[in-house]
């Protein structure tokens, strides 16, 4: 039985991780589009498999799995050897990977959601834009990449010399706080400007931003 990937059609948030790592695996799935407009996410059906109510989540032969950053690691360890190579096997290139997949979530994306909360969701729900909470998230986040400068002044990225999943999360809420006008990522460090753009240029990535998420392989 074909991989089931309940998502949003479009590639943003976890379920924009869960795609790019399904493209960069090469791995067939069925797209049960979940549309958030009609409630598909708050039904019994659903709810009895992901009691949070949310995207995105995999079915795969039984097994149910929800949480971006979980599924993306779970189908790395599946097909280790199938497509890219997302994370490393040797127990100080692992523990290297895992300090950096710590860092984009204990540094990184704490302060783009006081960025997006304090503008995006604020515009969203008919308010002003909380200015003080928007200078204070930007300085928060600026700061921490002022550190990524320095390490990635030392290594391609953010775990080593190789791509691995932990560059792939920086994706889940970035590209969407761009989109909406906020361009985080601009005026920053040449080894941060470098690295961004090296993530964001993965053909797997453009892609699915210009075509969406589609069922593969079935």
């Amino acid at each position: 039985m074909v991989l089931r990937f309940y998502s949003v059609p479009w590639a943003s948030g976890g379920c924009g991780l869960v795609a790019l790592v399904l493209a960069e695996k090469k791995i067939p799935f069925e797209l049960v589009a979940i549309d958030m407009a009609k409630n598909d996410h708050k039904t019994p059906e659903y709810l009895a498999k992901h009691p949070f109510g949310q995207v995105p989540m995999i079915e795969d032969n039984g097994f149910v799995l929800y949480e971006g950053r979980a599924i993306c690691r779970y189908l790395e360890e599946k097909y280790p050897d199938q497509g890219t190579r997302l994370i490393p096997t040797g127990l100080q290139e692992k523990a290297l990977f895992e300090q950096a997949a710590s860092i984009e979530f204990a540094d990184f994306f704490p302060p783009l959601v006081k960025i997006g909360t304090a503008s995006v969701m604020q515009q969203r729900q008919g308010l002003p834009i909380d200015e003080a909470a928007l200078a204070q998230g930007k300085s928060d986040f600026n700061a921490k990449l002022e550190v990524y400068e320095v390490i990635l002044s030392k290594q391609k990225f953010l775990g080593g010399d190789k791509f691995t999943l932990a560059d792939l999360f920086h994706l889940c809420y970035t590209p969407a706080l761009i989109k909406a006008g906020v361009d985080v990522m601009a005026d920053k460090g040449p080894n941060v400007t470098r690295w961004w753009n090296e993530i964001i240029s993965r053909p797997a990535w453009i892609k699915l931003q210009a075509e969406g998420i589609k069922s593969v392989g079935v």
